[in-house]
């Protein structure tokens, strides 16, 4: 069952990994990249309107390519999480075009309920049959 493709970023590695697995498992088709500049490439090929960004990336930062993918792609739903919480972290995301906010550690049932919510609301606004995906 594959409900739709999704954008992990992050630069922890393992991390990454049990994203991919996690969301995998769950039936969908998992892009991986370790900076923000593999997941730009990434974007240039594939239509993808489900992103979890990582904040602190080397290079972009997370919030940088949050505003470049918002350039482009105005309805996608991206992600943010962060093992560095603050409300100015918080607010900085919500201005850059991030739709939620994760704290690391994040229990992945979390993740995954954010993932189907982001594609049930997708489905509702009918964004296939406007020809953004």
């Amino acid at each position: 069952m594959d409900e739709g493709k999704i954008l992990v970023v992050d630069d922890e590695v393992l991390l990454l990994g049990m994203l991919k697995e996690a969301f995998g498992s769950a039936g969908y088709t998992v892009f991986t990249a370790e900076n923000a500049e593999e997941a730009l490439k990434i974007l240039q090929k594939e239509s993808i309107m489900v992103m979890f960004l990582d904040i602190k990336l080397p290079g972009m930062s997370g919030v940088e390519l949050c505003k470049k993918i918002r350039i482009e792609n105005k309805v996608g739903i991206i992600h943010a999480f962060t093992g560095y919480s603050n409300l100015y972290g918080l607010l900085e995301c919500r201005a850059a075009g991030f739709d939620d906010f994760f704290v690391k550690p994040t229990e992945i049932k979390m993740l995954l309920k954010a993932a189907q919510e982001a594609f049930a609301k997708l489905k509702r606004w009918e964004i296939d049959n406007c020809g953004l995906t």
